[in-house]
């Protein structure tokens, strides 16, 4: 642990796995799909493939993709978050751990795909970032995939102002070794474009 408490922590205390749960319960309940995330990685996934969900929290996408045939390892920080991925699925592999120190956590490299979903990025803490994208291609395969998904502006995040701009993240990725191969403003693949408030970017670490 780094001992820095990241924005999500401040958020939240680190108590709102219950909450958070309940939230995409309704969702599910009332019709949404709360899927999409999954759809998204399972198109560019070959079939058994090896994901890392890096921030799972609560485990949904992670559950799926297992459910979908992958073997999926979701690593998260908050505790609370994970006792629900850890009802939910007691077989799959739930670490705690902070993503700076994910080589610290005794994981097998080579995944197929990374995953970081749900505002992982912009809610890490600050000055943290281009640590956890360094680590987080450091555990892809040659040709393996580093998906992420975050919020530029307000209304697409809990924040007052988005903490990290998408020329950044670009560089902390070029700067690990990956190169940018698709982006679009959705996880339905809307196309991205330039001031758009979400974006959902396939960075790829280059195959030998």
């Amino acid at each position: 642990m780094t001992g820095q408490r990241d924005r999500w922590a401040e958020l939240t205390g680190g108590e709102a796995g219950e909450e958070y749960a309940e939230r995409f319960a309704r969702l599910a309940e009332s019709g949404h799909d709360i899927h999409g995330e999954a759809a998204f990685c399972a198109a560019l996934l070959k079939p058994a493939a090896r994901v890392l969900d890096a921030g799972c929290g609560t485990g949904r996408i992670a559950i799926r993709l297992a459910e979908l045939g992958h073997a999926c390892t979701g690593v998260d920080v908050d505790s609370s978050m994970l006792a629900v991925a850890r009802r939910e699925a007691p077989a799959q592999e739930w670490v705690l751990g902070d993503l700076t120190r994910l080589d610290a956590l005794g994981l097998d490299p080579g995944y197929d795909l990374v995953l970081a979903a749900g505002n992982v990025i912009p809610l890490l803490a600050s000055g943290t970032e281009p640590a956890v994208v360094r680590q987080l291609a450091a555990v892809l395969r040659p040709g393996g995939l580093l998906i992420t998904g975050m919020g530029l502006d307000a209304a697409h995040l809990p924040l007052p102002e988005p903490p990290v701009t998408l020329a950044e993240f670009d560089h902390w990725c070029d700067q690990a070794g990956l190169t940018l191969r698709q982006r679009y403003a959705t996880w339905s693949r809307d196309p991205y474009e330039e001031g758009c408030g979400y974006a959902v970017s396939v960075h790829a670490r280059p195959a030998m």
